[in-house]
């Protein structure tokens, strides 16, 4: 019923069947009713057709003997048919459109299978219904197309790293043309690229002896670095080596010529006290010794007590027969002579 009062036409055969019913005799009085009845749903009929309520959201147009003539947004509306209609009505909402899957090819003749969901949204409603034809039809076509465009620009290795590019580009593209429709594409988002099963076989034979490689390559570079590190160490360790063998020479030969320099200070000091002591004896008698001769009595004395001390070692030694002794005039007879002279 509702339906029929919303429609003029329908409204109209209504009145008409209502008026045009035959009436009988005994029921001649009511047909002043049956006018008034039809007259008041004709009434009724008349300003439910021209009442529009549009909700929250939506927006229609409205032509006026076919002409556009204004947009109703949201709330209660008079319209007055039939020379006023409602040629068009969206949301200005959010709206989601699915991109069915399609065969495209990769720039190096791969074929995949795409498919996309795009995200649209009414801005301007006259440029929605007059410029286009089919509003949703042609957005899904453009898609489409620009999906096919941009896949046929990329690699079938980049398709897989490149998805986030390939979907910067189809809103930019999406958006250059959809804008003279009064219609902005928010996102597009690339749902699948699947290779054909040949290529991805293919793929996966390739990523194995990829990672094979790789595996490979790590393990060699692995041995590498142990053999460097361990030449690296025995390096180090030699030279290491070196430097203690070499401070090890130097403290020797520091501590060798700090004795030296020490027993040579014991000799001379045992040298002159040596000889103090001789020309001491000497110095009441009639011819008293030189200090030259002193010093070399007392360097004869201090060699012959070092040739006892050598020999006496040697006598200590395991397998010693023989010693030597002094045997000239200058030995010890001589020494004791020049002492007690």
């Amino acid at each position: 019923m509702v339906s029929i009062l919303k429609n003029p036409a329908l409204s109209l055969l209504l009145l008409v069947a209502i008026l045009v019913a035959p009436i009988p005799p005994s029921d001649a009085i009511t047909m002043k009713q049956r006018i008034t009845t039809a007259c008041a749903v004709g009434g009724i009929t008349c300003a439910a057709s021209c009442i529009k309520i549009i909700s929250t959201g939506d927006e229609c147009l409205v032509e006026r003997l076919g002409k556009f003539h204004r947009s109703l947004g949201p709330g209660l509306h008079l319209i007055f048919p039939p020379f006023e209609t409602i040629s068009f009505q969206d949301t200005l909402r959010e709206q989601v459109l699915e991109i069915n899957p399609q065969e495209c090819f990769t720039a190096d003749n791969a074929p995949l299978t795409a498919d996309a969901i795009v995200y649209m949204r009414i801005t301007n409603m006259k440029d929605a219904c007059y410029k286009v034809f089919n509003l949703r039809n042609a957005v899904m076509n453009l898609c489409l197309t620009h999906i096919r465009e941009g896949v046929g620009r990329l690699t079938l290795e980049d398709s897989f790293s490149s998805r986030g590019e390939l979907k910067r580009s189809l809103l930019t593209s999406l958006n250059q043309v959809c804008h003279e429709w009064g219609v902005e594409i928010t996102r597009v988002e690339i749902q699948s690229l699947q290779p054909s099963p040949e290529i991805m076989r293919a793929l996966e034979s390739q990523i194995s002896a990829e990672r094979k490689k790789r595996a490979t390559i790590l393990t060699s570079e692995g041995e590498k670095t142990k053999l460097i590190n361990e030449a690296e160490g025995r390096a180090a360790s030699v030279l290491r080596s070196s430097e203690a063998e070499k401070q090890s020479i130097i403290l020797a030969s520091q501590a060798e010529a700090e004795r030296q320099r020490l027993e040579a200070m014991g000799i001379q000091l045992a040298l002159q006290t040596l000889a103090r002591t001789i020309m001491k004896f000497d110095g009441d008698s009639k011819n008293p010794t030189s200090a030259a001769d002193a010093m070399q009595g007392a360097i004869e004395f201090l060699g012959m007590v070092r040739h006892l001390e050598t020999q006496s070692k040697f006598s200590q030694a395991e397998g010693a027969k023989y010693l030597i002794l002094p045997t000239s005039h200058e030995g010890l007879n001589g020494l004791k002579q020049k002492f007690l002279n």
